[in-house]
């Protein structure tokens, strides 16, 4: 499923709130995997490096965590 993008602000931004609200509604749920850049690029049609930018953002604020070589999961509760 595409999701539409507003053009007219940061693309990274919107990817990274749009996996926060899944984080938050429990559609990822903590310790589940996030999609990873392939699967985003493909699913809001957009760069591997806005997706990479996007999952920065989310694992600097501490949504979710990165484990080399296994993929990107939602940071654990507390």
């Amino acid at each position: 499923m595409r999701v539409d993008l507003d053009r007219s602000r940061p693309v990274w931004r919107q990817v990274a709130e749009a996996i926060s609200r899944r984080i938050d509604d429990g559609t990822y749920p903590p310790g589940g995997r996030v999609p990873g850049m392939v699967e985003l690029s493909a699913e809001f049609g957009i760069a591997a490096s806005t997706a990479q930018k996007a999952l920065a953002h989310l694992r600097d604020t501490g949504q979710v965590r990165t484990e080399l070589g296994l993929g990107t999961f939602v940071a654990d509760a507390g």
